[in-house]
């Protein structure tokens, strides 16, 4: 069922507290910046939110953090550019990022370079549903982590590649950010976009919320090279979150 403008509210809160908690952790090398999404892409980020966080019981598709060309541009969990602008529907400015790196710039919907693994989600999406409005009635988008971790070559360093401690600090604030929007928005499955993510779920959740996971659509991966679309599409039809 649709949100009440209190609920909307509080996934607008969850989301800017996770971004507080997580403003001022620091990290060592070999990361050199960070990009915070939740910072200099507030404002469309909280449009996304308001826009599509409308549904209680909708499955919860979770990603693991924000990608340089995606949400580190948009704001939105795999926001290449042209599916959010296309698909999704919003458009907007972000602020100016004074520590970006200088091979990954915060350009916003004047970036150029199209992040692959939000092209074929979102790809997938449109395909599946048609419009943005009919994905949302039943399917939400999240990442656990809010911070996009770079080395001074530009390389992005994903979450579980950090050293141990600071894993931890930042386990807490996305652990606790997680189960509150599941609460919020009473989220029965919630399916890790890649394993990674799924373990994230499994630790942070109650046993009652299912927890499965897709195959990341990372060119990174073989696999996702050989027709990402079908194999997901597959693997949500033999989990009965989508029909044949």
């Amino acid at each position: 069922m649709p949100l009440s403008p209190a609920i909307t509210q509080k996934v607008l809160a969850c989301s800017r507290k996770v971004a507080s908690d997580t403003r001022n952790l620091r990290f060592a090398l070999p990361v050199t910046h960070i990009s915070r999404p939740l910072d200099h892409a507030r404002d469309l980020h909280e449009a996304y939110l308001t826009r599509f966080a409308r549904c209680e019981g909708s499955i919860l598709f979770l990603g693991m953090n924000p990608g340089p060309w995606g949400m580190s541009q948009t704001g939105v969990p795999f926001g290449e550019v042209t599916a959010v602008r296309s698909f999704l529907g919003l458009e907007g400015a972000v602020d100016s990022a004074a520590d970006a790196h200088p091979n990954r710039p915060i350009e916003g919907f004047s970036c150029t370079k199209s992040e692959v693994s939000g092209r074929r989600f979102w790809g997938l999406m449109q395909e599946r549903f048609g419009t943005a409005d009919a994905f949302a009635a039943s399917h939400f988008v999240w990442n656990w982590c809010p911070l996009a971790f770079m080395e001074e070559s530009g390389r992005n360093r994903t979450p579980d590649k950090l050293p141990a401690d600071e894993r931890l600090a930042l386990t807490g604030p996305c652990d606790s950010c997680l189960r509150d929007l599941v609460e919020i928005l009473k989220v029965p499955h919630v399916i890790g976009v890649g394993k990674v993510a799924e373990a994230a779920a499994r630790r942070a959740l109650p046993d009652e919320v299912r927890v499965t996971s897709i195959l990341h659509p990372s060119p990174a991966s073989p696999a996702a090279n050989r027709d990402w679309s079908g194999t997901v599409t597959k693997q949500l039809i033999e989990q009965d979150v989508w029909s044949a």
